[in-house]
Order: structure tokens, then sequence, then C-alpha cells
């Protein structure tokens, strides 16, 4: 499947962007954040989630990799394609929908064209304990897509994201890269 495209945008057409990669032009149905921020003519690089179905192949396309990941999170819920999942992403952003599923806002997702309430509270109720409490996720810290990495990493090893938390504010904020902060946050975590 296609995990990601980097390429010169073509065009630019309602809420789809056609990306030239080395002459093979890539129609992309992308999130609000990557379709304000597309120029065409410039260089783009976005993350994609590959749509197969009996007659419709088709890419979805967002700004990271955690946004591409909370969006595969969304589209898990029965009952919620792709283009409801996309259309999430124009009502808010990633933080917000977080925000949303751990608050239990259903008004925030029935603003979403065509995902009703009864959705929406699906979306909540089996959202929620994926993302985590809302002790376990503290909205108001900025975190960065290393910092997110190394906790996912943490989470596949069986530490909580409490733990996985704990182990990060106790790596020297100077250490750069993934492989050395999931290495420190395992010495600590293994104390």
């Amino acid at each position: 499947m296609i995990g990601s495209l980097k390429g010169k945008v073509e065009l630019k057409d309602g809420t789809t962007l056609i990306i030239d990669v080395n002459g093979v032009g890539y129609k992309a149905t992308v999130a609000a954040d990557v379709l304000g921020s597309a120029v065409l003519f410039s260089q783009i690089k976005i993350y994609t989630y590959t749509y197969v179905r009996e007659d419709v192949l088709e890419l979805f396309g967002f700004s990271s990799a955690e946004d591409l990941k909370l969006f595969e999170r969304i589209i898990s819920v029965s009952g919620i394609g792709p283009r409801s999942a996309i259309n999430i992403f124009s009502v808010g952003n990633r933080k917000n929908i977080i925000g949303a599923v751990i608050k239990g806002d259903v008004e925030f997702f029935t603003q979403v064209p065509r995902l009703g309430r009864k959705n929406a509270q699906k979306i909540i109720i089996e959202l929620r304990g994926k993302l985590g409490s809302l002790e376990d996720l503290d909205l108001s810290e900025e975190t960065d897509g290393q910092t997110l990495e190394v906790l996912n990493v943490l989470k596949t090893f069986g530490f909580s994201v409490k733990e996985a938390k704990e182990a990060m504010k106790n790596i020297d904020k100077k250490i750069e890269g993934v492989e050395e902060k999931v290495r420190l946050a395992l010495k600590y975590l293994g104390k």
C-alpha cells in the first residue's frame, strides 16, 4: 500500500490534491490543514491511507503520521467510513478531536456533515478506551511527533500511558533520536 507521497502539487480541487511524484499524478483527499498549507507547484509530503474496496481505490492524506493513526482509529469504529473520518479533520485538528473524545463532546462530532448523533456517540464510546482516560492524556502540554512516537513504542511494550509519560519526564530534554529516548525510557522503567 502507499504509505506516503512526496512531490509537487499539480492541482487543488475541493478537498483533493493531485500530487506529481516523478511524473505520476496521485489524487488524494486530504485533511483541512494539508489543503490550507498546500501551494500549487510547490513540494509537499503527506502520509496516506490507501482505501481499497471492490471498485474503489482512494488515497486519504495527512500532514503527520499521528494524524494518520488517529484517522485509522476513527475508521475502525463500525459505521464510520473514510469520508466521514476525513471530514472530522475539517472540524478540528488532532488535539481537538482527541479532546472531544475524552470529554465526551457529542456536539463537536455532530458538526461533521452526515455524521449523526448516534455515530458521534459511537466514536466517543469506542475510542475513549483506546485514546486513554483524562488522567492519561495531558492536553495542556505540547507533545511533538518524536515524543508521541516514543510513547507509542513504550505502549507496545506493555507500559501504560502514565508510566510512559513518567519515563519521558525523566529523560534529559537534550537527548535526540527516538531510539535513544526509547532506550533511556526502558532503562528508567526497568528500575
